[in-house]
């Protein structure tokens, strides 16, 4: 008789929360390429030969999924950190005592997952931050949704634009790395999760 191989529900909320965050960063990415090479002013001045031109969609359309993948990303993220707090703090205070000089030494793999997973955190909260700002800012996406908010709030408009921009494309090669060294677990545990219907509903009709 097959028996159907179960996973915990903390491994299946685990992954359905990667999974959100995986979908807003896909499509915030791809969004992201398209303001990035058919700018309206702004960044690179609009000086793009390809500007207005229309793919699938309008470019308000395109500003609207990219808005909400960057909402559903930052809630899935929020929802990452708040499960996985404990070991955030615990491996804070391990890199504290092991920069002091009386924690245990981080193995080479270890130091690479906790430099590859501090630049995924930094790029986020930059992209999210200046993200926000963007959304709100009077002149800028969607005609500006809080009227007398000073446009030059700590930077200049094309600073955090900038700031968005280069910061999403350190985080996604970051997060490209941190798939890459952990694509084995990724595709055994999605696999599991994605037969598994499958497999217990085998194991009823045989019993």
């Amino acid at each position: 008789m097959a028996k159907a191989r179960s996973i915990s529900w903390q491994t299946r909320k685990n992954w359905m929360i990667d999974a959100a965050v995986f979908l807003g960063g896909i499509l915030a990415v791809l969004t992201g390429i398209y303001f990035l090479y058919l700018p309206s002013g702004g960044y690179q001045g609009g000086r793009n030969p390809l500007h207005g031109l229309t793919i699938l969609f309008s470019r308000h359309t395109w500003s609207d999924i990219h808005t909400w993948a960057g909402i559903l990303m930052i809630l899935a993220v929020v929802n990452h950190i708040a499960i996985h707090w404990e070991w955030v703090k615990m491996m804070g205070r391990r890199m504290i005592r092991t920069l002091r000089g009386r924690g245990i030494k981080f193995s080479r793999g270890v130091k690479v997952n906790l430099v590859i997973d501090l630049m995924i955190a930094l790029g986020f909260l930059v992209t999210a931050l200046s993200g926000i700002y963007l959304l709100f800012l009077p002149t800028g996406y969607q005609g500006g949704l809080t009227a007398g908010w000073d446009p030059n709030f700590l930077f200049r408009p094309v600073t955090w634009d900038l700031m968005h921009t280069w910061a999403g494309v350190a985080m996604t090669v970051a997060v490209t790395l941190h798939f890459v060294i952990h694509w084995r677990c990724v595709v055994n545990v999605t696999r599991r999760f994605l037969q598994l219907p499958e497999q217990a509903a085998r194991a009823g009709v045989q019993n």
